[in-house]
């Protein structure tokens, strides 16, 4: 080839990929900064949901009807809780939610028919659909150990819990925190009580 058949391109051809070449530039900075504040998010929520509020599937029937399987609910860490209060602790490797019955140096007595007594009063319990004894091995009335919790499931027949040895009261070290939002499914979203 010749120097006179090398054509230089025209100055419309130029500014065209010159216009092409900040496109390119610009689309790698706004997909870098894009990509960079999904990350810085995704790992706040991270933290967030590991020291202060974490989010929680619920699996099993245990606590119906107050929450039902494959809900998904958020827990706030803390360390006091109230009689009637729900909360997420740890099990042998898993997480249960159960409801807070009693505190520590309480007498907790339950009857044949499910009835709980906290130091000989009648526990007021509105969230049951229906009570029961279910699988209790403790010696009745029971005291609660000095920093423990007494626990039990809404669904009393079926629950694993404190009335069992197997589960036992749960200690203040094993408190995930207290269940206070639902999240999933949205039909359903809002508060726990």
């Amino acid at each position: 080839m010749s120097k006179a058949e090398i054509s230089m391109p025209s100055l419309e051809q130029m500014e065209n990929e010159l216009g092409r070449e900040r496109y390119r530039r610009n689309y790698r900075r706004a997909l870098s900064s894009t990509v960079s504040a999904l990350i810085i998010v995704a790992a706040v929520a991270i933290l967030i949901s590991m020291l202060v509020m974490p989010v929680l599937q619920i699996t099993g029937e245990s606590m119906t009807p107050a929450m039902t399987n494959n809900e998904i609910v958020v827990a706030l860490r803390g360390s006091s809780f109230e009689k009637g209060d729900i909360i997420a602790f740890y099990y042998n490797n898993k997480i249960l939610v159960k409801r807070v019955i009693a505190q520590a140096g309480e007498w907790v007595d339950i009857d044949e028919f499910g009835n709980v007594y906290i130091n000989n009063i009648p526990l007021d319990e509105p969230y049951l659909e229906e009570k029961a004894l279910g699988d209790t091995n403790i010696q009745l009335p029971y005291q609660v150990p000095d920093g423990k919790i007494f626990v039990m499931g809404d669904h009393r027949a079926t629950s694993a819990d404190s009335r069992n040895t197997a589960v036992g009261c749960v200690a203040d070290e094993q408190v995930v925190g207290r269940i206070v939002f639902r999240i999933w499914p949205f039909n359903v979203f809002g508060n726990i009580t």
